[in-house]
């Protein structure tokens, strides 16, 4: 479970943030403030994971505020300024979200947080404060098919998209030649990340990082159009916060 702050002048923005950790899940908010200063005090009483920030701030640059804190969690910097990316990077940034956030790169975000998390435990001889069930464990990071009589490796993250056949389903990867395995949808998900992917189509399972756009009934991964079932669009675009 990842513990976090969110820091941003606009309660409107603190609402749209909030909503993406209870749609994720795994997520804690730990407190929101409006005023950098007031969050202070938490870092003093409680381990913070992680830090959403807003730049543009009355009371002090979001910029300054975190290269003030001396132990920094990680943080990720939530703007409507792009020009301060540079800065915002120079400062080991886990990732810069440009306002409007699309649901997509939240996370996008997230999971990188969760993988910086999983390393600096796996670096201190620790073990990781995040659930199984956050998509962070060794079991969610990749799987197993069986496929020509071998079972084979598949990094999660490097799945774009799963198309269900008659019998098998096809697993297309980062590779070009796709995966053929006789197995369903129901076991594939059960060992699927079930904050990265999502069923869209009686035929089809996508990696929500991997979208690029989504244009009426039809999602765009690289140059695939993968069609959006009626039976699965409501639900699929509450999760993209659409």
């Amino acid at each position: 479970m990842l513990k976090c702050i969110i820091i941003d002048d606009e309660p409107l923005a603190i609402g749209v943030l909030r909503s993406y950790c209870e749609d994720l899940g795994g997520i804690e908010i730990a407190g929101t403030f409006t005023n950098p200063f007031e969050a202070i005090e938490v870092f003093s009483r409680e381990k913070i994971d992680l830090v959403f920030l807003d730049i543009e701030m009355p009371q002090i640059n979001g910029i300054d505020f975190i290269a003030s804190i001396d132990k920094k969690p990680h943080f990720i910097f939530t703007t409507a300024y792009p020009q301060y990316a540079i800065q915002g990077f120079d400062l080991n940034a886990v990732d810069y979200l440009v306002k409007p956030i699309p649901f997509v790169r939240f996370i996008k975000a997230i999971n990188r947080v969760k993988k910086l998390s999983e390393l600096n435990n796996l670096a201190s001889g620790g073990s990781s404060n995040l659930s199984p069930s956050s998509g962070s464990s060794t079991a969610n990071q990749f799987l197993f098919v069986k496929s020509d009589y071998e079972s084979v490796k598949i990094n999660m993250d490097e799945i774009k998209y799963i198309q269900g056949l008659k019998d098998y389903l096809k697993i297309h990867t980062l590779d070009p030649k796709p995966i053929l395995t006789l197995m369903n949808f129901k076991d594939i998900l059960l060992k699927l990340n079930p904050d990265q992917f999502i069923r869209v189509h009686k035929s089809f399972v996508v990696n929500i990082t991997r979208i690029l756009s989504i244009q009426r009934n039809k999602i765009i991964i690289d140059d695939i159009r993968i069609p959006i079932g009626e039976s699965y669009k409501e639900s699929f675009m509450k999760r993209l916060g659409l």
